[in-house]
């Protein structure tokens, strides 16, 4: 019998000649772009690493899909903004998702469905999930061309909200509702993951941040033994616990210091000669820097307090940081402490691009793999993003913009005797970034 093709109805003539619109357009898909996320893929070698801490106890002979290639689509679904495992349900048929998976378009077998996937998503043990959280420090570590003197770290937690009874929620009086508030570590310098951990709704104390810390800073020390790591986060992280331990490993911070009676006592000549100097000069805004040596009650021995001390026509402002770090108050808080602020773009892109915030299972275990499928796929499009030429715009790109751009390509793929071909399009408008991007991905091999 002949394949009936539905068409689409109700669009208007143009130039005088109506519009045919049928879906018989053969082996199409909108994400070919996926295509380059493959090599990505590949080359980091995100899926096995995951993979090879979560063993299978299933029947070989009943095995149809593998732990590695679950996790290989997911990733990538995730890439091409695909971030609900009932989605796979549509895509496993896709032929661009098939390639990108090892699978012939036609003759291959087709992707795995949302029950399989949500199987996978509940299988990791808290002692699996914590080998994969090292590995993906690793992952860190390997992505590195050669071994740096320092690195810089960025921490910081954020609201996830959520709409059910998962395991960890709390409600939190700053994000006005039920959430998790996971932390997430990046390096300052290149954007790249360290680690992303789901925790309860809450403010981490010292001794849970001391906790991933120390486990952060061994794993990266086992692969990097001689590396010098400063540690840069908000008043969450200037706690007496963060600061032994970072001094115990011989790293450097600068962390910020929630204020109290003694600092704004110390701090006030400062206010006060801002504030008389603003209302001598004239200006809108003076501000001041100082530092000071201070200890805490808690603390086991004197450190270095810096302030910045701002004066405004609504009153005087004071923000405290402390740090090891040796230099002037003004290039402290300004250049190092403040370029921090860059990490809010990162989480950003973690969480609104990738959607990392849909946890929405019932387990803690199975949210927090989801974060790591999440963070898999934020490594993808960072390397894509980094791929771009140099001096384009492309490098400062944010991933939704990337994903538009060079992963919703409409490609045209038939499988042929000897090979599959793939066609794009003629008038596909960023094709000699993409194959420059396409060229120095090829280059740099797995």
């Amino acid at each position: 019998m002949k394949e009936h093709s539905p068409y689409l109805s109700g669009l208007s003539p143009v130039g005088g000649k109506e519009l045919h619109a049928r879906f018989d357009g053969g082996r199409l898909s909108s994400d070919g772009g996926i295509l380059v996320l493959r090599e990505i893929e590949g080359d980091l070698g995100l899926a096995d690493r995951l993979a090879s801490h979560l063993p299978d106890f299933r029947d070989p002979a009943s095995v149809v899909h593998g732990y590695d290639d679950m996790i290989r689509a997911r990733m990538l679904a995730i890439a091409c903004g695909y971030e609900d495992c009932d989605d796979l349900d549509t895509l496993r048929f896709d032929p661009a998702f098939k390639l990108a998976c090892g699978r012939l378009s036609e003759t291959g077998r087709d992707l795995m469905s949302q029950p399989t996937l949500s199987r996978l998503e509940n299988a990791p043990t808290w002692r699996q999930l914590a080998r994969m959280g090292l590995a993906m420090i690793d992952l860190f570590c390997d992505s590195f061309p050669r071994v740096p003197d320092h690195i810089t770290l960025d921490i910081d937690d954020t609201g996830d909200a959520v709409h059910g009874g998962q395991q960890l929620a709390l409600f939190n009086g700053h994000y006005d509702g039920h959430c998790f508030q996971p932390i997430h570590i990046y390096d300052a310098a290149t954007g790249k993951p360290v680690l992303s951990l789901l925790r309860p709704g809450k403010r981490p104390s010292g001794k849970e941040a001391a906790t991933v810390l120390r486990h952060v800073i061994a794993r990266i020390r086992r692969n990097w033994p001689r590396v010098h790591i400063t540690l840069r986060g908000d008043g969450h992280y200037g706690t007496p616990e963060v600061m032994d331990l970072l001094e115990s490993q011989g790293c450097t911070y600068i962390l910020g210091l929630p204020g109290n009676a003694r600092l704004v006592e110390i701090a006030r000549p400062w206010g006060e000669d801002a504030a008389v100097r603003r209302a001598t000069s004239g200006k809108d805004k003076i501000r001041r820097f100082f530092q000071a040596a201070y200890r805490a009650k808690s603390w086991k021995r004197e450190r270095t307090v810096m302030a910045r001390v701002e004066a405004t026509a609504k009153g005087t402002d004071i923000r405290f940081i402390v740090t090891n770090l040796t230099g002037r108050a003004k290039t402290l808080y300004e250049k190092v402490y403040c370029a921090r602020g860059r990490m809010e773009n990162m989480i950003k892109e973690h969480k609104l691009y990738t959607k990392s915030d849909r946890t929405s299972c019932h387990r803690w275990e199975a949210n927090q793999f989801r974060l790591f499928l999440h963070s898999g796929a934020y490594w993808l499009l960072l390397q894509l993003r980094n791929a771009a030429p140099r001096k384009s715009a492309w490098k400062n790109a944010t991933f939704e913009t990337l994903r538009r751009s060079f992963l919703k390509i409409a490609v045209r793929i038939e499988e042929l005797k000897s090979r599959v071909t793939i066609a794009l399009p003629t008038a596909y408008p960023y094709k000699p970034p993409l194959i420059a991007m396409t060229g120095k991905l090829a280059s740099q091999g797995p």
